[in-house]
């Protein structure tokens, strides 16, 4: 009688393999600002602190380019955060009446 805790006697031993499908990372997607002329540039810095958690001299140096190049990356997310992120800036534009306009993108 073998002891069941011994395993499977010699030469029953079978080799098993399982192969998992490859899952893709779901696509990113690029949040953006785009300049207008009528925002002041303090709120743009204000917002990025708030919404995108950057530090008072990244938010200047982001504003910045906004302003002269007419549109800025601000963060790269999962399209359910950078929805999201989209949603809170044009709501916080709106409701202290400035014309911020905030998009996404996929990202290539």
């Amino acid at each position: 009688m073998t002891d069941p805790d011994d395993g499977p006697p010699e030469g029953d031993a079978a080799v098993v393999t399982k192969t998992r499908p490859k899952t893709q990372k779901p696509p990113l997607y690029k949040v953006l600002l785009l300049n207008d002329d009528y925002t002041p540039m303090e709120f743009v810095v204000h917002v990025l602190e708030r919404f995108f958690g950057m530090t008072h001299a990244q938010s200047f140096e982001i504003m910045l380019v906004v302003h002269k190049r007419g549109v800025a990356v601000v963060g790269v997310f999962s399209h359910e955060i950078a929805e999201t992120k989209v949603a809170q800036v044009m709501d916080f534009a709106r409701r202290h009446q400035h014309p911020l306009q905030c998009t996404m993108e996929k990202e290539e």
